[in-house]
C-alpha cells in the first residue's frame, strides 16, 4: 500500500493534500482560512482556503473530487511546504495527480537525496528534510488524557507516511467522539485570550458556525458564561492602567520585507539624490486628462504621470535597469521594464510590478496601476506579480510626506520616492508666484549606477513633470 494512501473499504480510499511550492521557491506558509469542513463533499478545483505567503494570500484548489475527512492545520499555523494540510477520501479507481509529492513516480531514483521541484497546486513540494511543521494539534479527545505524540513513518523519498488504521477489536469499548475546537480566526482568538473568554462556551454566528469578533465582544457586554475570565487567563486590562505592550509574531508579509530590506541595505551600496520640481503644468493636464473622452474611466494620478515619466527616461539611461548577479560576476541588462509599484496593505508594504510596462500607453497604465493597487490591498495579488521587478516607484506623497530615502528592493538597480504635491511660493517666469511643488528621491545600486547616470535619470524625469512637452526630445 501506498504511503500517502489508505484504504477506506472496497470503494475509496483516503489521499493526503501537501502544502504544495506556490511557485516562488518558498519553504513555509501561513493557513489564513479554511472554505471547508470535515465531512464537506468538494470538486476538482474547488477553492477550499487560503494561504498567506511571504507576499500574498493565495487560494488553494481542491486536488481531488471526494469528501474532506481531515483538516491538519488550524487558521494561524504556519506550515513548511510538503507537510500534509488535509486528507480527502476519494473513489479508489479516481486518478491521482502524476509524479505526486512522496511517490514512487517523483524524479529521483531510490536513495536520492529529495530535491525541491515546481509543483501543481495539490502534489506538494518534497521537503528539504524530514521534519514536520510545528502547530498546535486540531483535536482534542473527550474525556480521555491528549496522547502522546509520536515520530511519523517515513514514506518513499522522505514523505511523511499516513498512520494505517487501527483494526477495531471485538468487544471493545468505541473509542470517543473526538471534538473539534471552537472555530474562529487568530485575531478573535487573540481577542477571546485577552478578555478571558472561552470560546468552548461560544455559539458562532458566523459562516458555518465561526466565532466572530462581535459574538466575543457580545459575551462581555451580556455578562453570559464567556464573560468570566478563565482560570489563568491574563486580564483584558492590568490593575492600574491600561495594557502595556502589544506583542505581534513576525511573519509573512513583515517578516519578508524585512528580510528583504535588511539583505538590501547591507548588500548593495546605496547612493540617493533629490530633486524638486514645479509640477503645475503636469497637474494642469492631469486635469485635463480626466475631462477627455480617451481617458473616460480611467484614474489618472500624479504616478501614472510619474510611471510614465520613469519608462520614456529609462530609454536614455538604461543603466538604471539593471541587475548586478553577484555569483556569475555579470552586470545584467534588461531590455524590458517591469515597474514594482509600493503598495500598502493591512498585511504590510508589498511591491507588485507591471510586466513589459514598457509597452503600455498612458491610459493603459493608468488602468493597470488601479487594478494592480486594489487587488495588493484586497491580498490577491498573485505571487507572480511579486517577481522579477526591474525598477520601482513608492508613493510616499499620500500620507504627506515631502521626500525620504527609499531602500531598493533585492535584485534592482534605482527605486524612485515621489513627494507629496504642495502650493509654495516659487519663482516662475521672474516672479514669485504660489506652484504646484514636489519632490522627488532617487536610491540607486552605486556599482552599477554612476553619479552622472543616476543624476541624468532624475532631472529627466523632472523635466518631464515640469513641461510634459519636453518628452518630444525624447523620444
Amino acid at each position: 500500500m501506498s504511503a500517502a494512501t489508505v484504504d477506506q473499504g472496497a470503494g475509496s480510499v483516503t489521499r493526503p493534500f501537501l502544502l504544495p511550492d506556490l511557485g516562488e521557491g518558498l519553504t513555509e506558509s501561513e493557513i489564513v482560512s479554511w472554505r471547508v469542513a470535515v465531512g464537506d463533499s468538494v470538486r476538482l478545483n474547488q477553492v477550499i482556503g487560503e494561504v498567506e505567503t511571504a507576499k500574498a494570500v493565495v487560494e488553494l484548489p481542491s486536488p481531488y473530487t471526494g469528501t474532506v475527512t481531515a483538516l491538519l492545520a488550524e487558521p494561524g499555523d504556519v506550515v513548511a511546504v510538503g507537510a500534509p494540510i488535509a486528507e480527502f477520501e476519494v473513489a479508489a479507481d479516481a486518478g491521482r495527480p502524476p509524479a505526486a509529492a512522496g511517490s514512487p513516480t517523483s524524479s529521483g531514483t531510490a536513495g536520492e537525496a529529495p530535491r525541491r521541484q515546481a509543483t501543481l497546486v495539490g502534489y506538494g513540494a518534497m521537503p528539504e528534510t524530514g521534519a514536520r511543521p510545528a502547530r498546535r494539534a486540531r483535536l482534542t479527545v473527550v474525556g480521555q488524557p491528549p496522547a502522546v505524540p509520536s515520530a511519523p513513518p517515513v514514506g518513499p523519498r522522505g514523505a511523511a507516511a499516513a498512520p494505517a488504521p487501527e483494526p477495531e477489536r471485538a468487544g471493545a469499548e468505541p473509542m470517543p467522539r473526538p471534538a473539534e475546537r471552537p472555530r474562529s480566526t487568530p485575531p478573535v482568538r487573540k481577542l477571546a485570550k485577552d478578555l478571558g473568554v472561552d470560546l468552548a462556551d461560544l455559539e458562532g454566528t458566523g459562516p458555518r458556525g465561526l466565532i466572530t469578533r462581535d459574538d466575543v465582544l457580545a459575551s462581555i457586554g451580556t455578562g453570559g458564561a464567556g464573560a468570566a475570565p478563565a482560570a489563568g487567563a491574563p486580564a483584558a486590562q492590568p490593575a492600574g492602567g491600561a495594557v502595556r505592550e502589544t506583542r505581534t509574531p513576525i511573519k509573512g508579509v513583515r517578516k519578508h520585507t524585512a528580510a528583504a530590506m535588511v539583505a538590501s541595505a547591507f548588500t548593495a551600496p546605496h547612493a540617493s539624490e533629490f530633486l524638486t520640481v514645479d509640477v503645475t503644468p503636469a497637474m494642469e493636464l492631469i486635469g485635463r486628462l480626466r475631462e477627455s473622452r480617451a481617458f473616460a474611466g480611467q484614474k489618472v494620478t500624479p504616478l501614472t504621470l510619474v510611471a510614465k515619466a520613469v519608462l520614456i527616461a529609462l530609454r536614455r539611461s538604461p543603466s538604471l535597469n539593471s541587475r548586478w548577479d553577484e555569483e556569475a560576476q555579470e552586470i545584467v541588462q534588461y531590455h524590458y521594464v517591469n515597474l514594482g509599484i509600493a503598495a500598502a496593505t493591512p498585511r504590510g508594504l508589498v511591491v507588485p510590478n507591471i510586466k513589459d510596462a514598457q509597452e503600455l500607453s498612458l491610459a493603459d497604465l493608468a488602468g493597470v496601476i488601479g487594478a494592480l493597487a486594489q487587488t495588493a490591498k484586497d491580498g490577491r495579488t498573485a505571487p507572480a506579480d511579486l517577481s522579477g521587478g526591474t525598477i520601482s516607484i513608492t508613493n510616499v506623497g499620500v500620507f504627506g510626506v515631502d521626500a525620504g530615502t527609499p531602500i531598493l528592493n533585492p535584485g534592482e538597480a534605482a527605486i524612485l520616492a515621489m513627494g507629496q504635491v504642495r502650493r509654495l511660493p516659487w519663482e516662475h517666469e521672474g516672479q514669485v508666484a504660489l506652484r504646484q511643488v514636489m519632490t522627488l528621491s532617487l536610491s540607486f545600486d552605486h556599482r552599477l549606477v554612476d553619479g552622472e547616470q543616476g543624476s541624468r535619470f532624475l532631472a529627466d524625469v523632472g523635466a518631464i513633470l515640469a513641461d510634459p512637452g519636453m518628452v518630444l526630445t525624447m523620444v
